[in-house]
């Protein structure tokens, strides 16, 4: 009996989240910018436990009659951001024992009851890279999240096992930041032949496990660091790439050329003085923008223009926040600043979605609006590119996560007393 009791008790408890999380939800009268197409006048959106049914014109879309109606009328709905570069969970990679940490996963070290993760969502941010810092010419492993209420860092995860599959990408660097006394290089030439010496170790150890075809004798000893790089070697995990001056830019170029791994360029502040050869080598470029002074040297160059100069020049670009370098409540603002110095719209907007999703492989799941792909979304109180928009509510897998009509959750997008204490972690003074 008391085990019925206790069965009863737990099923009215969650069988109201159960029903939320699965139920179909109807969002009508609203201006919806699909990404993925035209902007569609007086839309409807339906989604149906995590996934979106349907995106489409009043009266082109099918209304479930069982759906929870909600008249977002005035309102603009677009896609769940997507931050391909953040530094938010309060999390840290590899320390000064080397310059070099493949091994070394920022999985291990995020908070999932991070403020920093509920200042994202006041942003409209639903999907992000968190990387390591980047005081190191390798610092570590990324991962990518899904903003989803959490108690461990496993429920954020695109991935189920992270101990069998890749959750995320490999951060590397060059330039000052990396720069120091040893076993730090000491000089931007050290600091790539470093690098070329380890990427030839894990190509020996690649060499040895093929050899090895499976039999357990014949294995090299594990090295989980090394296991890391041939990840990156096949192609599986992408490399992402801090860098700001033109010849640092194309020294990761060149590095990725002759190892053959995928690449996406971050920060690149010199970009506009090198869009072309960026182009011809068919690289991404996660780009960040900067509305106040000071900073470090190698930035000194950086250009409003640098996303409509890529653009221009055929690349693919995206924005990122560097969190906590610039706000995440303001993403969208990166957009605007690029179509003032002479982005298109439409890249612009595809800059804080669906470009960045590629270069973390996501665009299948996120970035767009459509049948099929993860309910995550954003209502705005107007048009994504004005100073004057707010982000009113964010939704992540048919949840709402960000409410700005809830005292509780507006405190994040507004500020207050004490709300952000201690959630600026700097991870690029980790020297």
């Amino acid at each position: 009996m008391k085990r019925l009791i206790g069965l009863s008790l737990l099923l009215i408890f969650f069988l109201p989240i159960m029903s939320a999380a699965q139920s179909t939800k109807v969002f009508t009268g609203a201006k919806i910018i699909p990404i993925s197409g035209e902007p569609i006048d007086n839309g409807v959106l339906v989604t149906k436990g995590d996934k979106i049914v349907a995106v489409g014109s009043e009266g082109e879309v099918d209304i479930p009659s069982n759906a929870r109606e909600f008249d977002v009328s005035g309102k603009v709905i677009m896609p769940g951001l997507v931050d391909s570069h953040s530094h938010i969970g309060d999390g840290d990679g590899g320390d000064r024992s080397a310059a070099l940490h493949p091994d070394t996963r920022i999985i291990d070290s995020i908070d999932p009851h991070s403020e920093t993760f509920k200042k994202a969502l006041a942003g409209g941010v639903t999907t992000v890279n968190v990387m390591p810092g980047s005081g190191h010419l390798m610092s570590g492993q990324t991962a990518y999240l899904k903003l989803r209420k959490a108690d461990k860092i496993e429920e954020m995860l695109f991935v189920d096992d992270p101990r069998h599959e890749i959750a995320g990408g490999l951060k590397m660097a060059n330039g000052t930041n990396s720069i120091g006394d040893p076993p730090f290089p000491g000089t931007r030439a050290k600091s790539a032949s470093m690098v070329r010496k380890l990427f030839i170790k894990a190509q020996d150890y690649k060499e040895k496990v093929e050899e090895a075809d499976g039999d357990p004798e014949k294995m090299p000893k594990r090295d989980i660091g090394m296991e890391a790089l041939v990840e990156v070697l096949n192609g599986e995990r992408i490399v992402h790439f801090h860098t700001h001056r033109h010849y640092d830019i194309l020294t990761a170029i060149r590095l990725s050329e002759e190892f053959g791994f995928r690449l996406v360029l971050h920060h690149v502040s010199e970009a506009w003085k090198i869009a072309d050869e960026i182009a011809e080598a068919d690289v991404p470029a996660s780009i960040i923008v900067l509305d106040a002074p000071g900073g470090k040297p190698e930035a000194a160059d950086i250009k409003y223009k640098n996303g409509a100069v890529l653009e221009k020049a055929g690349v693919t670009v995206g924005y990122h926040t560097d969190a906590s370098i610039t706000d995440t409540r303001l993403f969208l603002r990166s957009g605007a600043f690029g179509v003032r110095a002479g982005m298109s719209r439409e890249a612009a907007l595809k800059a804080l979605t669906i470009e960045n999703a590629k270069m973390m492989d996501l665009q299948d799941r996120v970035g767009t609006l459509e049948a099929g792909k993860d309910a995550d979304f954003v209502v705005l109180s107007g048009d994504p590119l004005s100073v004057y928009t707010k982000v009113e509510q964010t939704w992540v897998e048919g949840i709402k996560r960000f409410d700005y009509s809830n005292p509780k959750d507006r405190k994040y997008s507004t500020g207050g007393y004490d709300v952000f204490r201690g959630s600026a972690h700097n991870h690029h003074g980790d020297k």
